[in-house]
C-alpha cells in the first residue's frame, strides 16, 4: 500500500490567505517532496451544495475560481491529479453504504458539524445532506484509500469520524479500505489564520478575507485597514501584541530575509514586536512592513493566475482529465467495496453455481 493524499476545498468563492497557510502552501511543498505516491486534490461541489442547493449557479461558477487558484499557487496536474467531487458517482454510491454504518446521535456530537450548523443558523430546520457530510467526506476519502489528509486541527473530529467508519467496515466486511492520518500545519498560526477584522478565522461569508487573487491596491487596502491594539492610539503608546492581527500575519508570513529588504533597522521579528510593546512604533510602519511581505508572496500567485485565465478550457481540460482518472481509482476501490459486502451479484460465480444447486439446476 503505496502513501496516498486526498485533500481539497468546497467551490464558495475564490480561495484566501486562510486557505494558502492552511493547506495550499503545503500541499505544493507536498507534491514536490517526492515522499508520497499519488496526491489527489478535488473541488468539493457535492459538499458545497450541501447548503448551498438553492444556489448552484454559485457553486457552478466558482468550480473555475478554485481551479485558477489552484494553477496559480503552483498544483502541477503532472504531479497531482485534480477532480471535480460530483463526477465522481462511486463517492456518492460509498456514501449510502456508509450512512448504515453510522448513528444519527454519533453525527449530532461531532463538534465540527456542531459548528457549521450554527455558524449557518441551521439549528431549527438541518438539511439532511449537510447534517451527513461528514459521512459523504469519509467516503471521498475511502475511496481513494488516502493514508494522509492534510487539515487544519478543526477537522480533526471529522476525520476520527471516517476513521471510525472505515473501522467499522472493515470489522464487518473484512479488511478493505484504509484507515487515514492527519496532517497538520506545521506553523501553529497556520492552523486558523484569523480575518482582517480579527475577531475569526478568515472566512468569505464575513467579508473579511485578503483573497490570492487580490489586486495589489485591494491587498493594501485591506491591510490598511487591518485590526490592530485598539489602546495604542499615538505612537509612543506601548502597544499588545496579542489579538494584534498585523503581528499575527507576520508570525505566519514573515522570514528572517525579508527584514533584509523592506525594515532593515530591524534584525528580526522578535526585536519589532519588543519595539511596540515599549512603545514608539506606529501600526502605518509595521502595516508597510506586512504589505511588502504579502506582495511579495502574491505577486508570482497573480501573475500565474492571469496566465491560466486566458486558456480556460484548458483549464476544464485538465479537470476533466482529472476527474477521469480520479473515477478509474474509485471504480477499483467500490469494486473492492461491493465483493467485500457480497453485492457483486453478477461477478460472483461461486453465487450462481451455489444457488443453482440449490434449486435443481446441477
Amino acid at each position: 500500500m503505496g502513501r496516498i493524499i486526498l485533500t481539497g476545498d468546497r467551490p464558495t468563492g475564490r480561495l484566501h490567505l486562510g486557505h494558502y497557510v492552511g493547506s495550499l502552501k503545503r500541499r505544493v511543498e507536498l507534491q514536490n517532496s517526492g515522499e508520497y505516491d499519488k496526491m489527489f486534490v478535488f473541488i468539493a461541489d457535492a459538499q458545497a451544495l450541501t447548503d448551498n442547493a438553492d444556489n448552484p449557479e454559485k457553486v457552478r461558477q466558482n468550480i473555475i475560481e478554485v481551479a485558477l487558484d489552484y494553477l496559480a499557487c503552483g498544483l502541477n496536474p503532472e504531479k497531482v491529479t485534480l477532480f471535480i467531487q460530483s463526477q465522481i458517482p462511486e463517492l456518492a454510491e460509498l456514501t449510502t453504504y456508509f450512512m448504515n454504518l453510522v448513528t444519527v446521535s454519533r453525527l449530532q456530537r461531532n463538534p465540527t458539524v456542531k459548528t457549521e450548523i450554527q455558524m449557518r443558523n441551521f439549528e431549527a430546520s438541518i438539511p439532511v445532506g449537510f447534517f451527513c457530510y461528514p459521512i459523504s467526506q469519509a467516503a471521498d476519502i475511502a475511496a481513494f484509500k488516502a493514508t494522509t489528509v492534510p487539515a487544519g486541527e478543526d477537522q480533526e473530529p471529522m476525520l476520527e469520524q471516517t476513521r471510525e467508519i472505515v473501522k467499522r467496515f472493515n470489522g464487518i466486511y473484512g479488511e478493505t479500505l484504509v484507515e487515514p492520518k492527519i496532517l497538520l500545519p506545521e506553523n501553529q498560526v497556520c492552523m486558523r489564520l484569523p480575518g482582517t477584522d480579527g475577531k475569526a478565522k478568515m472566512s468569505k461569508s464575513l467579508g473579511n478575507c485578503i483573497y490570492l487573487s487580490d489586486s495589489e491596491k485591494e491587498v493594501q487596502a485591506k491591510v490598511r485597514s487591518m485590526y490592530t491594539d485598539p489602546t495604542h492610539i499615538k505612537i509612543s503608546d506601548p502597544g499588545k501584541i496579542e489579538g494584534n492581527t498585523v503581528f499575527t500575519y507576520l508570525d505566519a508570513f514573515c522570514r528572517p530575509e525579508h527584514f533584509e529588504r523592506y525594515l532593515p533597522e530591524y534584525p528580526n521579528l522578535d526585536e519589532l514586536k519588543a519595539h511596540y510593546q515599549r512603545g514608539g512604533l506606529g501600526d502605518v510602519k509595521v502595516k508597510k512592513f506586512l504589505n511588502a511581505i504579502l506582495e511579495e508572496l502574491l505577486a508570482p500567485i497573480r501573475a500565474r493566475r492571469k496566465e491560466a485565465e486566458q486558456d480556460i478550457p484548458e483549464v476544464y481540460d485538465i479537470l476533466k482529465r482529472g476527474s477521469m482518472q480520479a473515477r478509474e481509482v474509485a471504480a477499483q476501490t467500490l469494486s473492492e467495496v461491493r465483493r467485500a459486502m457480497k453485492i457483486d451479484y453478477f461477478n460472483d460465480a461461486e453465487l450462481i453455481r451455489e444457488q443453482s444447486r440449490r434449486f435443481g439446476q446441477e
